[in-house]
Order: C-alpha cells, then sequence, then structure tokens
C-alpha cells in the first residue's frame, strides 16, 4: 500500500477524533457470505419479530456493493456514550422507570451523522472520490463491518465489544469509492464468558451469538408496536425504553471510560431517574414536550404509556393505582389494556 494512502488513513482517523468519534478504522468493501447468509437464518426464522423493513433488502445488507456497487472501500466509526453512572443502579427502585442509557441525551442519529458528513466532506476534499454516510436507517450492516473494520468484535450479545469502550458505542459508517489501507479484523475475546446471556431478564439469547428480538426488551418496548406478550411483562420490571441489561453485564466495560463520550450524550436530568407516577399522566402534547430532540420522541406518547404501565404493573406501588384508573378511559386501546393488565397485577 503506498505510504501516501497510509498517511491520508491516519489523517482521516485524526480528524475523526477531532469531530468527536472515538474510534475509527477502515474496512474493505465486503463481507464474507456466510455473513449474509445468517442474516437470512435469521429473518426465516422470524427473530427480527415486526421489523418487516429487515425482509426487504436483505441482499444490500449483506453487501455493500449491492446497495452501492461503486464503494471500495467503508470507513466505520465509533462514537462513545459510557455511562456516568452504573446503568443497573435503578434496578432496585421499582418506583423509577429506566431509560436506555443512549436514550437519556441528545438523539444520536443527529449527533453521529452531522460528525459524519463533516468527516466526509474532509475526505473528498483531501482525496476526491464519491462518499456517502449511513447511521443506523440504511440497509448497511454496521455490527459486521465494525468488526471486519477492526474496531472490535460482535460479543454474545450481538452487539459490538471493544477492548478500549466496552459496548458503549454508537456506529457510524462512510462508504467511498478511494481505496483505502484496511485495519485488520477484530478478533473475537468474549472467550468462555456468558455474563450477558444470563443478565437478559426475558431470556432473549436461544444462544449465545444470537439474539431473538421477539424476546428483547429493547425491541418491545422501542419497536414493537402491538401489545406486548403478557408471559414477558414481569421480565420487563420498570425498564420503559430500551435495555441496558446485557451490555451492562460485558467486562470489557471495566475499561470503558466516561470521559470518553462525546458530550452531546450526557444524561437529561429528567430522564435519569424518572418517577412511574409523573410519567403515566402524560398526554400527547407533554410527551412531546418532554422527549423533544430525543430519540424516545419517535416511538410515541400511546407505545411509551403502554411500557410505562407495565412497569407500574410490576413495582408493587399501589400508590399507583389511582393514575393507571385514569387510564382505563385512555383513547388508545394499546394503553388501556396495559393499564388494566397492570391493575390486575397490583391488585393482586
Amino acid at each position: 500500500m503506498k505510504s501516501d494512502n497510509i498517511n491520508l488513513v491516519n489523517a482521516l482517523k485524526d480528524k475523526a477524533k477531532a469531530e468527536g468519534f472515538a474510534v475509527c478504522a477502515v474496512a474493505p468493501a465486503a463481507l464474507a457470505p456466510a455473513t449474509g447468509e445468517r442474516l437470512k437464518a435469521w429473518v426465516a426464522d422470524g427473530c427480527h419479530g415486526d421489523m418487516l423493513w429487515m425482509e426487504g433488502r436483505l441482499d444490500q445488507r449483506a453487501d455493500p456493493a449491492t446497495l452501492w456497487p461503486e464503494v471500495r472501500s467503508v470507513i466505520m466509526l465509533g462514537m462513545s456514550y459510557a455511562p456516568v453512572s452504573d446503568p443497573m443502579a435503578l434496578a432496585a427502585h421499582p418506583d423509577r422507570a429506566r431509560i436506555s442509557i443512549y436514550a437519556q441525551g441528545r438523539d444520536y442519529h443527529d449527533i453521529v451523522k452531522g460528525a459524519l458528513k463533516r468527516l466526509a466532506g474532509w475526505l473528498v476534499h483531501q482525496a476526491g472520490g464519491n462518499v456517502k454516510v449511513f447511521v443506523d436507517t440504511a440497509p448497511v450492516m454496521e455490527k459486521a463491518l465494525a468488526e471486519a473494520s477492526g474496531l472490535g468484535w460482535q460479543g454474545k450479545h450481538t452487539n459490538i465489544v471493544s477492548r478500549e469502550h466496552g459496548s458503549w458505542l454508537f456506529l457510524g459508517a462512510i462508504y467511498t469509492t478511494l481505496d483505502l489501507a484496511p485495519d485488520a479484523a477484530g478478533a473475537d475475546r468474549c472467550g468462555s464468558c456468558n455474563a450477558c446471556q444470563v443478565a437478559c431478564p426475558t431470556d432473549a439469547f436461544p444462544a449465545p451469538y444470537r439474539l431473538d428480538a421477539r424476546r428483547c426488551i429493547s425491541y418491545l418496548t422501542i419497536e414493537h408496536k402491538g401489545h406486548i406478550p403478557v408471559e414477558l411483562r414481569r421480565g420487563i420490571g420498570n425498564h420503559i425504553y430500551g435495555c441496558d441489561d446485557c451490555l451492562a453485564a460485558c467486562p470489557w466495560n471495566k475499561f470503558a471510560e466516561a470521559a470518553a463520550a462525546n458530550k452531546a450524550f450526557l444524561p437529561k436530568a429528567e430522564l435519569v431517574a424518572p418517577r412511574i407516577s409523573d410519567l403515566l399522566t402524560l398526554d400527547d402534547t407533554a410527551f412531546r414536550t418532554l422527549f423533544s430532540g430525543s430519540p424516545i420522541k419517535r416511538t410515541g406518547r400511546d407505545r411509551f404509556v403502554r411500557n410505562v404501565a407495565i412497569a407500574a404493573g410490576n413495582s408493587s406501588d399501589t400508590a399507583l393505582i389511582a393514575p393507571l384508573q385514569a387510564l382505563l378511559g385512555d383513547e388508545s386501546e394499546l394503553v388501556r389494556e396495559a393499564a388494566a393488565w397492570a391493575l390486575d397485577e397490583l391488585n393482586s
């Protein structure tokens, strides 16, 4: 590889850090065929639940060149959101609602995509070529590409694990027509550890490295549009948006430092440990106001209050009976059903 190419990649990595990324690495614009086959088998088994958008563009996910034939290299970037406090602390406080660490600050889509665009613009200015940037909304297998680039490896919880940043990385990708010097692929360092598997409250891992989204609290509280299966509700506990349990259990997090996190993801005080009683009373206007600029806003008030009602039912707090009774007349059938279930739990 020519020295000027290597110098460009080194300069790119320096620029990435200046833009707030904790890590930057380059992968070839190809994934092993087995990666696509595993994805297709996962979808065929129905493990994606009702995320029907996973089905339509499987080939583009499995092969970057199918999405964009001109791509020659993939620049993978990770932005740290390492937490300042213990993600598991609220497990012992059922009157408080647990919001996933990533959603307690500003919407990562906006922060990461803005930084990606600036970095991609810098690259074109320096070396030419064409670029495309992606953050979680296109048919891109970010985790597989991150492993191929050496950012880390896909752990047994199926998320990226970094030796330096643990499980706390937002991923972004820049596809480019430039042939850049690739980094060495990541090596699996999970060993015999199964901490993430054991930590899951709803047994969402049928096997290591395989997630059944239909049992995953993050999927159920964010992506799932219907009623949450009754048999999984007690396992949800006081999680109302997402879940960090499998991530927080990873021993590699001991090397992750909150100081390395992008300051844009510092938690908003009102989202760190909100009272379930306060969230049960949110109407649509109050919901939109509270979660302005947050990824939670995209879930919508009805699904969110559905989640809060289930957490109330798991709380053993009879003081929540009154606000739950008020929800029995809610316009949303989704909310009414969850409130009725919660009342049965508290009354029994």
